[in-house]
């Protein structure tokens, strides 16, 4: 099932889907930060700016169980960079639209490409990269977050404060359109997926959802998808809150916001490809165990202390950013390496719907859980903490259950009638 690469052509392969995903995270990340500068453009308040965050992972949840039906259907190279260019058209319209309600639809667009992007970019490094290396190759493309992070999020921001709030999105649609040109060099053609036609001509699927029904149909589909949406909801009931909780009862400077992600950013562009060696070495259930039972102590530690200057503040932070997300790269292998190879790419869509619906409902349960005083702190984080460190510990138990299908070649490729 796996292409061949040379060692030359797989690093160029995983560089330009690094690209491909450095583009639509910071898609979504630039939003937050931009919050106070399109507030005051379009005089909104909170609820209305809540939404145009929102509506990003909505439409990509939705559009995520739309590309199920059919993204097993088409050679993966030319659907990655056709979604990719309508993407960057969507996020082109963000930075041209002339108000509110334009922007709102503009941002659903954009989410509903970007979702399904992330899916498509998982579902190629599971079709190309052996087992034995996948958790390694994941690690390199998951340094899209670090350098969207690192640099990324400062850069969109200064275009915002200097030029106009536009310039990000306008500078992303750029980054696409020079990313299409190498992913069209250096992706190769995937096509292994497709199953061949009958003597008649007509393919072996019945209609548009019997993908989908195969996959849902899977025991051990639904525990990856499970599982996967259990790490999600741990991670994005404290995520979202950490800067309103850090100027609000730590006491940190607006000013040095920008300081956080720049230290956890740095941190993890370094500590993810020892992750991903470690995980190849040792067995990514068993890494995956060690990082997450690690990641109880910053998940705790962020939601519950107090006042503390900005040293403490930013160890805890990058502690939190390296082993809350470093859990993502052996999960991922574990994730990509459940799925049947000839579904991989409905699995993968219907894991990013599944990704999407938990971060929303992670943060809209945070939201219900925390509130503010009338100083201005939160109240209620410490409560959010233990929900985190509870989903966390059920998916620790449940990774256990996961079979790995790469792992144990010789299991059959199809669902037992």
């Amino acid at each position: 099932m796996h292409t061949t690469l040379t060692p030359q052509r797989e690093k160029y392969f995983l560089l330009t889907l690094a690209g491909i995903q450095f583009s639509h995270i910071l898609d979504f990340m630039i939003m937050m930060p931009l919050g106070p500068i399109l507030m005051a453009e379009f005089g909104i308040g909170t609820h209305e700016f809540g939404l145009l965050v929102a509506s990003y992972s909505f439409s990509a949840a939705l559009c995520g169980f739309l590309a199920a039906t059919f993204i097993d259907r088409f050679e993966r190279k030319r659907l990655v960079l056709l979604i990719f260019g309508l993407f960057g058209i969507a996020t082109l319209a963000c930075g041209l639209a002339p108000g509110y309600v334009t922007l709102l639809v503009a941002r659903g667009l954009a989410g509903a490409f970007g979702g399904v992007l992330g899916a498509l970019v998982q579902t190629m490094v599971g079709d190309v990269i052996p087992f034995a290396r996948r958790a390694r190759a994941s690690s390199t493309v998951s340094t899209a977050f670090s350098v969207s992070t690192v640099a990324g999020v400062p850069l969109s921001l200064w275009m915002a404060n200097h030029l106009q709030w536009r310039a990000p999105f306008v500078f992303i649609a750029v980054l696409v359109g020079l990313f299409i040109f190498v992913g069209y060099r250096f992706l190769p053609e995937l096509r292994h997926h497709m199953r061949p036609s009958t003597g008649s001509g007509q393919a072996k699927r019945a209609h548009p959802f019997s993908a989908m029904f195969e996959v849902l149909r899977d025991a051990n589909h639904l525990r990856a998808l499970l599982y996967s949406s259990l790490i999600i909801f741990s991670g994005f009931t404290v995520i979202p809150y950490i800067t309103v909780y850090a100027v609000g009862n730590v006491g940190i400077a607006q000013a040095d916001i920008p300081l956080i992600y720049f230290a956890g950013g740095a941190a993890t562009f370094f500590t993810a490809r020892l992750i991903g060696h470690w995980a190849d070495q040792h067995g990514k259930v068993e890494v995956y165990r060690i990082i997450a039972v690690a990641a109880m102590l910053p998940l705790l530690v962020v939601t519950h202390i107090g006042a503390a200057p900005l040293w403490a503040w930013l160890l805890c932070t990058t502690a939190f950013f390296v082993l809350v997300s470093g859990r993502f790269i052996p999960a991922m292998a574990i994730i990509t390496s459940a799925a049947r190879p000839h579904l991989r790419g409905t699995f993968m869509s219907l894991n990013g719907t599944m990704q999407s619906l938990a971060m929303g409902l992670a943060t809209t349960l945070a939201g219900f859980i925390i509130t503010q005083d009338s100083a201005g702190n939160i109240v209620g984080y410490q409560m959010v903490g233990y929900v985190a460190v509870a989903a966390n510990l059920v998916a620790i138990w449940f990774v256990s259950r996961i079979v790995m299908h790469d792992q144990h070649p010789n299991l059959p490729d199809v669902v037992p009638k």
